[in-house]
């Protein structure tokens, strides 16, 4: 495709990504420069169609960007109010006071927010100041100049058969040319994880961790819900298979976020982390106050969990990757929002520098140090040792050691030092003959859902006759060696029903089927497939999740 004829259009600045860390960056540019040309390119239908996050946001990030956010109506309506934490047992609980926890992990003071209301409150500010945003654009791939520096991407290619050849519809997209272009694609970008390699800016690096987060919405008796409460567990029905857990947020107009994460380097390959989750509403704490009501809104997404020590290098020749593009998840406290606006904001400031002295396709090199040695490095420092020591040593480890280590970092040292994660999550996965296969309840219907009646929930569409955005470099090989050695693990792990083996009547002749339509875009088995056999790549703009609330 590289030999194809686009039109080209030039910006001072080009950015993929409509989320908190490519919004601020495009806010922040026309702040300091209202005659800054800036484009921001989104590949959901809708900015916020493809947002997915808790979401207790923590207000700093909006604060440093637009301190008058209360009054310019952004949508922090819930400000947060009591803050519980548990260890759950399959029957019961224990509650983990808060007076022990360092002020890090208290959420006074925070909001329980969806993240696409936010991300399109955003984007009507920046629009309002000038900023082009174009929804339905995915970005495909990157443009190079003639030194090897990124100096724009093409999105907006449309109408390709199956097959990758052209269709009676095919358009080849655009060409947008920036001084500098910034990747704020969220978890496991597609272009970023090109310029990750190209560039091998993972050098010197501990490996990237991730986590598959799943949520629901639900509205509850009324009688039940108490907004502004923030419930986190941990245990149950996780146990020592996987690291993860739960949240339930209370917000506004008797609905509840109810979610489920498991870090991604667990070791059985029969772990099904979408079944965990539907287990867990059936514990007695949350089955309670989930009775009587009905979910509403289903959805997936990645997250990177290696923090401080996992950030790769963030600039490249030609621009800049910002927010999860990195990976500026605070895991204990779970949240990355606020660091992903205040990246954003420090990205267009390095910009801005640069292109006022007349410079344009180097490394911005002020983006980097700030980051760093900021207020995003220094909130990710304190806790780089809490997920390491977690995987290495288990759930009470992490709350013991971990705790401490967060205490002591408050004070400026860690007896630990950084504690290194060691493989990545493909690799941690072991072979299915060292583990039982888990037996996991059938989904009741009222409390717990099937795959694809959730799917459904997500409101997620992609065209048929395109071609298939999650490639196999081998399509033999889920047959030929996931299934044997490692009972296919992405019939499992994708919380969307991606995957299947299918066989004929009588077991035999087995076959890998992707269903791609039903792809949430969460990215897991890009990161989680043992043999790295999977690549997820942009679909045609606006397909995907759309996402109301999430």
């Amino acid at each position: 495709m590289s030999d194809i004829e686009r039109e080209s259009m030039p910006y001072d600045v080009v950015i993929v990504g409509a989320g908190p860390a490519g919004l601020s960056a495009a806010i922040r540019l026309k702040q300091l420069d209202p005659d800054l040309d800036v484009v921001v390119l989104e590949k959901g239908s809708e900015v916020g169609a493809h947002i997915l996050s808790g979401a207790v946001l923590d207000p700093c990030g909006l604060d440093a960007l637009i301190p008058d956010w209360k009054e310019k109506g952004a949508p922090l309506n819930t400000p947060v109010k009591n803050d519980n934490f548990y260890l759950l047992g399959e029957a019961g609980k224990i509650r983990i006071p808060n007076f022990p926890m360092p002020p890090l992990m208290h959420n006074h003071g925070n909001y329980i927010v969806s993240m696409g209301n936010v991300c399109r409150w955003m984007a009507e500010q920046a629009e309002e100041m000038g900023v082009e945003i174009f929804p339905g654009m995915a970005c495909s791939d990157l443009v190079f100049d003639d030194n090897g520096a990124v100096k724009g991407v093409i999105a907006g290619v449309f109408g390709l058969n199956a097959d990758g050849t052209e269709g009676p519809s095919y358009e080849p997209g655009m060409e947008l040319h920036g001084k500098y272009v910034f990747l704020s694609e969220g978890v496991r970008g597609s272009l970023s994880k090109q310029v990750i390699a190209k560039y091998d800016l993972s050098k010197g690096k501990e490996p990237q961790k991730f986590g598959l987060g799943m949520k629901e919405i639900w509205e509850i008796d009324p009688a039940k819900h108490s907004e502004g409460t923030v419930t986190h567990t941990m245990g149950w029905p996780l146990g020592g298979n996987a690291g993860g857990g739960s949240f339930v947020y209370h917000l506004d107009n008797n609905q509840v976020y109810v979610g489920f994460a498991v870090h991604l380097n667990y070791s059985n390959p029969h772990l099904f982390p979408y079944m965990e989750f539907q287990r867990f509403k059936h514990h007695p704490m949350v089955a309670d106050l989930l009775k009587g009501g009905k979910r509403v809104a289903y959805g997936a997404r990645a997250m990177s969990e290696g923090g401080y020590q996992s950030m790769p290098k963030m600039t490249f020749p030609g621009g800049a990757l910002l927010g999860c593009s990195v990976g500026m998840i605070n895991v204990p406290r779970i949240k990355g929002n606020h660091n992903a606006m205040l990246s954003g904001k420090a990205a267009a400031e390095a910009a801005f520098a640069a292109i006022g002295a007349g410079r344009s396709g180097d490394e911005l090199t002020d983006y980097e140090t700030e980051v760093r040695e900021g207020a995003i490095g220094k909130d990710l420092k304190k806790v780089r040792n809490v997920k390491p020591i977690w995987s290495k040593f288990g759930l009470i480890a992490s709350l013991v050691a971990g705790g401490f280590d967060m205490w002591t970092n408050t004070l400026g040292f860690s007896l630990f030092g950084t504690v290194k994660h060691g493989k990545n999550d493909a690799e941690s996965t072991e072979t299915a003959d060292k583990h039982k296969v888990i037996d996991y309840p059938r989904p009741d219907g009222k409390l717990s859902f099937d795959r694809l009646t959730n799917v459904s929930f997500s409101s997620t569409n992609h065209a048929e006759e395109q071609p298939c955005h999650l490639q196999l470099a081998d399509p033999d090989l889920p047959i030929n060696i996931n299934l044997p050695k490692y009972a296919e693990p992405a019939q499992r792990y994708c919380p969307a029903g991606v995957y299947e083996i299918l066989r004929d009547e009588d077991g035999s002749n087995p076959r890998f089927q992707i269903n791609a339509q039903n792809c949430v875009h969460c990215k897991t088995c890009d990161i989680k497939d043992p043999s790295q056999n999977i690549t997820w790549a942009t679909p045609q703009g606006g397909e995907g999740p759309n996402y109301p609330n999430m």
